[in-house]
């Protein structure tokens, strides 16, 4: 891993906001599904195919309530972001659209829908990633460079993502910062620009007695040892939101307190992963 670069404006840290928007996108029978989510903050795990009422209103409240609430700390703080969006909940709810394309935010791929393409052959992957790509750049104004999958992903899966345009790939848990790395099937690199499940809003949603409190400790000490190290070395810290878990009244007052705590910083660099990913190709050779 290279350390031979700076952030712009030596900043000592580069900040990785990143909204996921899966709400509209997930597995339901009423999309033709053989089954549906389940219910996770309960820990429900229905059998039966079946439609699940209760379920769909609950990831539709990340639309109707957890998405305004997230924009409106977005724009206090004047806080760029990338949005990994499942392009179906956009094309549902055209409002996050807008708010991407009038904020000058940062559309990333997170499939066509919220579903696992590790089940699809290479050419449903391909179209999967194309109707992805071609959906987006339709409700946002702009096409998706990155892209996240749900988790799991294929041996095709960067390879075709070279093949479709896209710039970097972030099914990667392994680093505090950008890298170079091979892709299976071809003889170029990629940047991958790593993510992290450890400062993701998505533990309180799978382990509700994970607290915001305990939430908010975690992101300051993590955005603390990174800050520090960043004085030697590039950092990057992501933090993942979801509508649905951090856009919760009983919640949702952790991030603010998070983002007042990292604005009172001067040497921070809030980028897309687009900006993260360029600055990083432009700096750092993949030889």
């Amino acid at each position: 891993m290279s350390k031979n670069y700076q952030w712009p404006k030596n900043a000592r840290l580069a900040m990785s906001v990143v909204v996921n928007v899966e709400e509209g996108s997930e597995y339901t029978v009423k999309d033709g599904d053989k089954g549906m989510e389940p219910v996770d903050e309960l820990h429900v795990h229905l059998k039966k195919p079946m439609r699940n009422y209760g379920n769909e209103s609950n990831y539709q409240y990340g639309i109707n309530e957890g998405g305004p609430r997230i924009i409106k700390l977005l724009d206090k703080f004047d806080i760029r972001c990338t949005w990994t969006a499942a392009a179906l909940s956009l094309e549902r709810a055209p409002y996050l659209a807008e708010a991407i394309r009038r904020r000058g935010d940062e559309p990333c791929s997170h499939g066509h829908r919220w579903v696992h393409q590790f089940r699809m052959d290479e050419a449903q992957e391909r179209q999967f990633i194309r109707e992805a790509v071609t959906s987006i750049e339709k409700t946002t104004g702009t096409r998706p460079y990155g892209w996240l999958s749900r988790y799991l992903h294929t041996e095709h899966t960067r390879r075709l993502l070279q093949e479709e345009g896209f710039l970097y790939h972030m099914d990667d848990y392994s680093a505090d910062a950008p890298f170079w790395d091979s892709v299976n099937g071809s003889d170029e690199p990629m940047v991958i620009v790593p993510y992290a499940l450890d400062s993701n809003d998505m533990k309180m949603w799978v382990a509700p007695s994970y607290t915001p409190e305990a939430w908010l400790k975690y992101a300051k000490d993590t955005f603390d040892v990174l800050y520090e190290e960043g004085a030697e070395q590039p950092r990057m810290m992501s933090v993942g939101l979801h509508l649905r878990i951090i856009g919760r009244p009983g919640r949702i007052w952790a991030l603010e307190e998070f983002f007042n705590y990292i604005s009172k910083k001067d040497d921070i660099w809030f980028a897309t992963r687009q900006d993260i990913a360029l600055h990083f190709k432009e700096h750092v050779s993949a030889t």
